[in-house]
């Protein structure tokens, strides 16, 4: 059959990918928006050589309308635009308009748009007064963590970085005199700064966060502090060799549990037992520094710059289940299960009040990437499942009642067309970068796996999805968007045999929405989606 050819082929380009340490990397995209921040920040900094580099790159990279995208692969877009053209001291228009459309882009939520104006202004394109940046109150960050989600924060969980670091460049440039205490503050969050700053020196191991935080600190009179010469040591060794930067090091972890689900039955007794070890090494043993994330948790890479959050764990967990717990000896079967354990509980105290999973932290909720989403909630479904019944009957108890009370979340999420809305996912060629396509299939795949005498409401919500997807016109989409359907709802076989060229070609299309609208691509997606997708396929064909 053409589609075991396929599988075959699909597999030995993933499995081609497996490091010899027991990983997958997988590789994101060069990023526009990070090479200019990044590049700007070692600019501020003396180091011209390096900044340079990664001005030389922007200008080839730029698009045919002279704008450009986040991705190589992306239109050219406002934010990546603009920042583009500071970083190349390029005129950028009128400054009130430029600050007004930078607010009106990003709403309430500041956890970009005050950074965008921060390197706007230290480029010159915002005019010599600073009020032209709204000041975060970087004070708050001395309360205790537990207080935060009662502060009315205007960033999002993981921002404390960027809080501190650039609250304090505009405290610097136009202190507010009725806030004289903040004067007072300043060493203790510089303090908090270096406690959070991981050993790489790279803030979330992104170059776009550690950038601003440099550029921030430098234009604070903070040039020569360690929080600063860790960030700009960190921009040098992410660096490529093109002068370019991804947005992240990588998401090893992420695309390692994926293709571990992926590859189901393939891979040898061996490469599992390195992978577990892997998983279970990565697995977060302590409270999280910044966002304070309880121990249980995995975040998206294997570098210590990450933080713990319920789509990789979901993932892990999954990963970890069909991977088995035969192991080496009894101490290893038991330490995978109190991973596991840990992993699970994890993720129920993640659990909002409405039913739903947010990224991060609990209770936050006001900004976007603080919400509950039907996405996330759908993968800890997923991972419950998995474990539930190797649990004692209390945690049993518990997980009903989490699953429960997110399929009423979901239930509530579900659009009048049947579809949902994700949001770590969008589509750069749907107006508002949504992508119900991805959202729809990741719930539906959660619901297929549910008893529908547990929880009755679960096939009405499935026949809509289907329904809905079922409607989807097919040839529009990418490879990515394209595996999901396809092994859902075994339409668009002949189509993604025809775009991965029987399972030898991936071209990767920008999928992934990171924070704040920031597009980008990873090579492993259109791989592993489609070794899953066909093989779900072929378990359908020979069902029917």
């Amino acid at each position: 059959m053409e589609i075991d050819q396929a599988i075959q082929n699909a597999r030995r380009c993933l499995l081609a990918e497996l490091l010899p340490e027991g990983r997958w990397e997988g590789e994101l995209s060069s990023s526009a928006l990070a090479t200019a921040v990044a590049s700007f920040a070692l600019k501020l900094a003396g180091k011209t050589e390096l900044a340079e580099r990664g001005f030389q790159w922007l200008e080839k990279d730029r698009n045919d309308d002279g704008g450009w995208g986040d991705s190589p692969e992306s239109p050219s877009n406002f934010t990546a635009t603009l920042l583009c053209r500071c970083a190349l001291d390029l005129e950028t228009g009128d400054p009130e308009k430029l600050r007004a459309e930078i607010l009106h882009c990003y709403g309430e939520d500041q956890t970009f748009s005050v950074p965008i104006l921060t390197m706007c202004m230290l480029a010159g394109k915002l005019g010599a007064d600073w009020d032209a940046v709204p000041q975060l109150p970087f004070e708050l960050a001395v309360f205790p963590h537990k207080f935060y989600r009662f502060l009315n924060l205007p960033v999002v969980s993981y921002a404390l970085p960027a809080l501190i670091a650039i609250g304090l460049v505009r405290h610097k440039n136009k202190p507010i005199k009725s806030a004289f205490y903040r004067n007072g503050l300043k060493n203790n969050v510089l303090t908090i700064l270096e406690n959070i700053q991981p050993e790489s020196g790279g803030f979330l191991e992104a170059a776009p966060l550690s950038g601003f935080v440099a550029m921030s600190l430098i234009g604070a009179g903070y040039k020569d502090h360690s929080v600063t010469q860790h960030c700009l040591r960190f921009l040098e060794e992410s660096v490529r060799a093109d002068g370019s930067w991804p947005i992240d090091v990588n998401l090893s972890s992420w695309v390692t549990s994926l293709s571990i689900r992926a590859l189901e039955g393939e891979l040898s007794n061996d490469w599992k037992e390195q992978l577990r070890a892997h998983l279970l090494k990565t697995q977060w043993k302590e409270e999280h520094p910044f966002t304070h994330a309880e121990p249980g948790g995995w975040g998206w890479t294997n570098h210590a710059g990450g933080v713990p959050d319920a789509d990789d764990t979901a993932a892990a967990l999954i990963a970890l289940h069909q991977l088995g717990q035969t192991g080496k000896s009894a101490a290893h079967v038991e330490q995978t299960f109190q991973s596991a354990q840990k992993g699970v509980w994890w993720l129920m105290e993640l659990q909002n009040r409405d039913g739903g999973i947010p990224t991060f932290c609990k209770g936050w909720g006001k900004l976007p990437f603080d919400r509950s989403c039907p996405d996330l909630t759908a993968h800890a479904i997923r991972a419950w499942i998995r474990w539930r019944d190797q649990l004692d009957e209390n945690f049993q108890a518990a997980i009903f009642d989490a699953i429960q009370i997110g399929v009423a979340y979901l239930e509530k999420q579900q659009r009048q067309d049947g579809s949902w809305l994700p949001l770590w996912f969008g589509s750069q060629a749907n107006p508002k970068g949504e992508n119900p396509v991805y959202g729809t299939v990741r719930v539906l795949e959660a619901l297929t796996e549910l008893d529908e005498k547990e929880f009755p409401k679960v096939g009405n919500m499935k026949a809509g999805g289907f329904q809905w997807l079922e409607k989807q016109s097919l040839d529009s989409l990418c490879i990515e968007e394209l595996a999901l359907v396809a092994g859902m709802t075994g339409r668009g076989l002949e189509l993604l045999l025809e775009k991965t060229q029987n399972g030898t070609g991936f071209p990767a299309s920008p999928i992934g929405l990171y924070f704040a609208s920031l597009w980008y691509s990873e090579k492993l997606y259109p791989i592993i989606f489609t070794v899953e997708a066909l093989k779900r396929c072929k378990e359908r064909h020979e069902l029917h």
